[in-house]
């Protein structure tokens, strides 16, 4: 790793829509931050242009809530056709109270919603909701290798969106789908600097990465959904967002 590492926000994004095609957006941009990108780079992608380009924006009246939908709609005070999207994107309820659902989504990441979101997003043609990608790591690979081919260049890509974590307040970026990268580095077996074995320290890069990136692209009306970080070693592995979902057998909170 350089000394440096350089995180550039890219410029001219569009708003995204169903069919869009992501590669040439992001390639336009690339040309017009007129920073050529090299191997080792990393493009960090906001996860609601990728689901947008997918078609996961839900119009709720095409949505008829179960009774369960509507009986978890009462609790926590939510619409019931949001709340219904929000089982059907998840395989556990974890909590609930009025305002909020805490939902273990269908790809393993705990949190608010099922990740399911309706900032930022049109509703111009009735109330909408837009739900994570179906596979975040599949459509990370498939960018990372269309870029390669472009390119040229081993450049990485994350998806990120933004978490909640227990504890502490606020949200933070984090990676749920990711390609070209050691998402994870294990330390485990090593010494620190006093030769002290490290026995349980696994350092996420992919989420480092990602919150980085998240902070600089906002949260709110700034219309900056993509990140190059450049400074970083080429470092190809087959690990993906999926490799960071703690085993079950593993959760002390359950």
């Amino acid at each position: 790793m350089s000394d440096t590492l350089r995180f550039h926000l890219l410029p001219g994004i569009p708003l995204v829509k169903a069919g869009d095609d992501l590669l040439d957006l992001l390639l336009t941009s690339l040309r017009r931050l007129q920073q050529p990108v090299a191997d080792g780079d990393v493009l960090v992608l906001a996860q609601k242009i990728v689901s947008k380009a997918e078609g996961r924006l839900i119009p709720l009246a095409s949505v008829t809530p179960t009774p369960r939908a509507i009986e978890l709609a009462a609790e926590t005070a939510k619409d019931p056709r949001l709340v219904q999207l929000i089982l059907d994107e998840s395989i556990e309820v974890l909590r609930k109270k009025p305002g909020v659902l805490i939902m273990r989504h269908r790809l393993g990441n705990v949190g608010a919603h099922a990740g399911i979101d309706q900032s930022n997003i049109e509703h111009a043609q009735g109330e909408c909701a837009l739900l994570l990608p179906v596979d975040p790591d599949a459509s990370a690979l498939r960018l990372h290798t269309a870029l390669r081919a472009a390119t040229g260049k081993h450049v990485a890509v994350i998806i990120a969106d933004s978490m909640n974590r227990a504890w502490r307040m606020g949200t933070i970026g984090g990676a749920i789908g990711c390609a070209g990268l050691k998402v994870l580095d294990d330390l485990r077996g090593t010494s620190d600097m006093f030769g002290r074995e490290l026995k349980v320290t696994i350092i996420n890069r992919a989420d480092s990465l990602a919150g980085t990136a998240c902070l600089l692209m906002g949260e709110s009306v700034q219309q900056t959904p993509a990140v190059l970080i450049q400074g970083l070693p080429v470092d190809d592995s087959l690990q993906t967002a999926r490799d960071i979902i703690r085993p079950l057998a593993e959760d002390m909170f359950r």
